[in-house]
C-alpha cells in the first residue's frame, strides 16, 4: 500500500514527461540533457522561494548577505 504523498510524486512528473515525449514527436527536436548544475541551480532557487514564501506567512523577511571567500 502506497503511503499518500508517494502517489501525489509520482502522478506529479507524468505531465512533464508527456510534454517532453510529445515535443519530441511534434516537433522533431532531439532531447538535449541540461546537465547537473542547471537542475542544481534550479533547485536552490526552489528552495530559496519557498524559504521566503515561508518567513512572509510568518511575517518575516529573507535578507540575503555576502558569503565569506
Amino acid at each position: 500500500m502506497l503511503a499518500y504523498g508517494q502517489a501525489q510524486g509520482r502522478d506529479r512528473g507524468s505531465p512533464q514527461l508527456a510534454r517532453l515525449i510529445y515535443t519530441l514527436l511534434t516537433k522533431g527536436q532531439e532531447y538535449t540533457d541540461q546537465g547537473q548544475d542547471y537542475y542544481e541551480q534550479r533547485y536552490h532557487q526552489r528552495v530559496l522561494r519557498q524559504l521566503a514564501q515561508r518567513a512572509q506567512k510568518l511575517g518575516m523577511k529573507l535578507v540575503p548577505t555576502e558569503q565569506p571567500a
